[in-house]
């Protein structure tokens, strides 16, 4: 992706996370607008502290409990998804990404996404033969390294 893509995506999220809260009735204040350019950048899925601190560093000032308010405000209007991985503060991530599930390292906590059509086919197919049509779903592997620490 060359520099002005990326600034093009960016701007169409900040404009989207920007509509989002103007519809959810919720006033764009210079620490909200700070913390959607933030949140318009990342690429990663950052917790709420870490949202603040990145926001923080361009707009000194801004509350943690904006920072919480905004991102629930967000999540409500279908923008950003909220994911409770195992043993660790709630992460975002923006809503527009294709479907795909998560791995997470139980050692790091990195957060790697992937998508695997095999996986799709397999669960609609177990879905089906049970009598169900999947609706939702949300896949969430936790994994460790070949060879560090306890392999089993």
């Amino acid at each position: 992706m060359t520099q002005k893509e990326a600034m093009t995506r960016q701007d169409d999220r900040t404009r989207r996370l920007t509509e989002a809260l103007r519809d959810a009735g919720v006033r764009v204040t210079r620490q909200r607008a700070a913390l959607l350019s933030v949140l318009a950048r990342a690429d990663d899925h950052p917790e709420a502290v870490e949202l603040h601190r990145r926001a923080e560093s361009e707009l000194p000032g801004i509350s943690l409990s904006t920072v919480y308010r905004t991102l629930s405000a967000l999540e409500s209007q279908g923008v950003i998804h909220r994911h409770q991985f195992e043993g660790a503060p709630a992460r975002f991530e923006h809503a527009e990404s294709a479907h795909h599930d998560h791995m997470i390292d139980v050692d790091s906590g990195e957060v790697i996404e992937f998508a695997s059509e095999r996986i799709e086919k397999l669960q609609a197919e177990i879905a089906r033969e049970l009598g169900y049509d999947i609706v939702h779903h949300r896949l969430e592997l936790y994994v460790r390294r070949k060879g560090t620490g306890s392999d089993g």
